[in-house]
């Protein structure tokens, strides 16, 4: 699948970092851009400062860059719509666009989770809305790639996925700058699985942090981190050797060592002793590992596939549990067959 006019325009939802990074990406490249945010005092902001102080500070936003509060007009003529919103909210969002969605575009997911009441992943939730948008025209970009490095030229990988090769390639070189490689991969379920479920490790990778561990710690989290989140994505269709790639092991590492990780951040917030309420108070961005963790517990009980790591961090953040009493029980339950 090709775009049929380089100067159609791009129809970038979500002003986050996240999104105002991709729509930077895109506008460098001399493409026609346009950044949509939902609340008008945000815009009002983001057009008199041309910068997005709220989440992406020290960035310039050039005047080529359209920013826009009307969906309508935003999404008129795209040929390429760039979902850049929370994986909770992607369905509300859509729901009041279906009168004016382009049905024809390429749609590209950039947000890492999974829907928590219906466990559904984002392109599974656009399918229902808008039949027919995949396999051919659904992408999901991942990998190790965190705006702050991004938007400041810091060479970075990700991974286009998609059912359909040819639409992941038209990703690619869509992308594709000197300093933002992209790879594709032939394996939707799995790049989009890789990049939710990992936020789950990094909340625990960062109680670990938080509780003053070491290094051996970290090691342990991120090695049987990747084998509960294989188990799992492999029950659900992935690939095996998806989530040794850069929407799996990359973002795995990345996520979890990264002082810019909410996730991680999440996590040593409540190593430190705070409770979840009160962590989640003080953050204007979104930890989507907080409701993943919710999500991937319901999936794997689904699929019996065992997942103590995500357990555990499930029992901390919603049932209240001691941190030090379920690092105790991780650590002595029943021996096991490294698998």
């Amino acid at each position: 699948m090709t775009l049929s006019d380089p100067q159609q325009p791009i129809a970038v939802l979500g002003a986050g970092s996240w999104g105002t990074t991709l729509a930077l990406v895109l506008n460098g490249k001399g493409l026609n851009v346009r950044l949509w945010e939902f609340r008008q005092d945000a815009v009002e902001r983001l057009r008199a400062d041309r910068e997005n102080k709220e989440f992406l500070p020290g960035i310039p936003l050039p005047e080529s860059l359209e920013i826009h509060h009307d969906a309508r007009e935003c999404l008129a003529d795209a040929q390429v719509v760039l979902l850049a919103i929370p994986s909770q909210f992607v369905r509300g969002a859509l729901l009041q666009m279906t009168d004016f969605f382009p049905r024809g575009a390429i749609i590209i997911n950039a947000a890492k989770g999974i829907e928590e009441i219906t466990l559904m992943r984002p392109s599974e939730v656009v399918e229902e809305i808008y039949p027919g948008t995949w396999p051919d025209r659904y992408v999901a970009l991942s990998g190790p790639s965190h705006a702050e490095e991004v938007s400041r030229g810091i060479p970075t990988t990700v991974v286009a996925g998609s059912a359909n090769i040819d639409t992941a390639k038209t990703v690619q070189e869509l992308f594709f700058t000197s300093t933002f490689r992209v790879y594709t991969r032939h394996d939707l379920v799995g790049v989009e699985l890789g990049g939710a479920l990992k936020n789950v490790i990094a909340i625990a990778t960062g109680i670990a942090d938080g509780l003053g561990f070491g290094d051996n710690t970290k090691g342990a989290l991120l090695t049987r981190g990747l084998a509960e989140m294989s188990r799992l994505g492999i029950k659900l269709g992935g690939h095996p050797e998806t989530f040794a790639g850069l929407s799996g092991m990359g973002d795995l590492i990345t996520t979890c060592m990264s002082r810019h990780s909410r996730n991680r951040y999440v996590g040593e917030q409540i190593g430190k002793g705070k409770t979840l309420d009160e962590v989640m108070q003080t953050m204007t961005m979104v930890a989507e590992g907080v409701k993943t963790t919710v999500s991937s517990r319901e999936l794997a009980h689904r699929e019996q596939v065992p997942m103590p790591i995500t357990e555990a961090i499930y029992s901390i953040l919603f049932e209240n549990k001691p941190v030090k009493e379920v690092v105790f029980e991780l650590m002595t339950r029943e021996l096991k067959l490294e698998d």
